[in-house]
């Protein structure tokens, strides 16, 4: 199946690993050039490499700090220059300070700024710098990765829950403003995607009793869904959370 996005743009956002490189690998396959966007340097470089030798499309990586201005200032500069413009933005950040459990009264004020800081606010700098480069064009497609959380608080995972239904309302707000533009903007609600991070953060084979598909999901799995927003399929899709988490949220809508 054509997805129809081959030779379009994607910026991806946190993609030195995890669901992050997942989402650039699955664009890669479908055709489209990367501007890859992350902190970790060695790690960034190195994917680009790999990605661009294995599925023959172009890729830039950009290092630089979602929180900082200047960084998603210079990215703008690089992928205008390199690529005139991007059609597609992929918004994933990073994940709340460690210990990643938390409980109001007991969490300093460092870290609740911290995970402001890296979920909302980095998700804020890109999209409103990046979203009017797509309105220009008159195409485009904006997917956020929050988590399932937003919609099913989890125990214990407050600066998670807040900052990353911060990000959910944001995907809204943007797509009510750009809809009339050629521009769709979603959200993908993951849990219990199987990464380096999750295997180092839980007791997996006590989650998968709470799937009810009975097993844990697939980074391709999630960047799947992110890839099917990205394409020309999905242009009557806007303002909406679709959830890849097997089954674990437990609502009617």
């Amino acid at each position: 199946m054509d997805l129809g996005i081959a030779g379009k743009l994607a910026i991806v956002t946190a993609c030195s690993g995890g669901l992050g490189d997942a989402v650039a690998r699955s664009l890669a396959a479908e055709g489209v050039h990367l501007a890859l966007f992350a902190r970790s340097e060695a790690r960034l470089r190195a994917n680009a490499v790999e990605i661009q030798r294995r599925y023959n499309v172009r890729v830039v990586p950009v290092v630089g700090d979602m929180r900082s201005r200047d960084d998603v200032e210079n990215l703008v500069a690089i992928v205008e220059r390199e690529f005139g413009g991007p059609d597609i933005l992929v918004l994933n950040t990073g994940r709340p300070p460690l210990p990643t459990r938390d409980v109001l009264e007991e969490t300093d004020d460092d870290r609740w700024e911290q995970a402001y800081r890296t979920q909302l606010w980095a998700a804020i700098l890109v999209a409103r710098r990046v979203t009017p480069l797509l309105v220009r064009r008159g195409w485009g497609r904006v997917i956020a990765i929050t988590s399932a959380s937003v919609k099913q608080p989890m125990p214990n995972h407050g600066l998670s829950t807040i900052f990353r239904a911060g990000v959910t309302g944001l995907m809204k707000h943007i797509a009510n403003e750009v809809a009339s533009k050629g521009v769709t903007v979603n959200t993908v609600c993951p849990a219990s995607i199987v990464t380096d991070s999750l295997e180092r953060t839980y007791d997996l084979s006590e989650r998968v009793k709470h799937i009810p598909v009975g097993r844990l999901g697939r980074p391709e799995e999630l960047a799947a869904t992110v890839t099917f927003l990205a394409s020309e399929y999905a242009g009557f899709i806007t303002g909406t959370s679709i959830h890849v988490e097997g089954g674990m949220v437990a609502s009617l809508l």
